[in-house]
């Protein structure tokens, strides 16, 4: 399955790889352009982190709420 991320990375991955093959391995604008790889990289590691689905005790607590093991204390 490829997400809108992963056709973003590989076009980021192929203008870098372009860019660098133009201007050098070592030019600043080859750096730049490998960061943006990994800005997008990171934007997209961000947003799977967040659609993770919730760990056993958050569901059984999102159906017991009034559960022992769920009980939220606060200072």
């Amino acid at each position: 399955m490829t997400t809108d991320y992963d056709k973003l990375i590989e076009q980021e991955k192929a203008e870098a790889k372009q860019i660098c093959s133009i201007n050098g391995d070592g030019s600043p604008q080859c750096a730049a352009a490998w960061d943006a790889v990994e800005e997008v990289q990171a934007a997209a590691s961000h947003v799977q982190s967040k659609e993770k689905k919730p760990n056993s005790l958050q569901s059984y607590c999102a159906d017991n709420p009034d559960a022992i093991e769920c009980r939220i204390y606060e200072d």
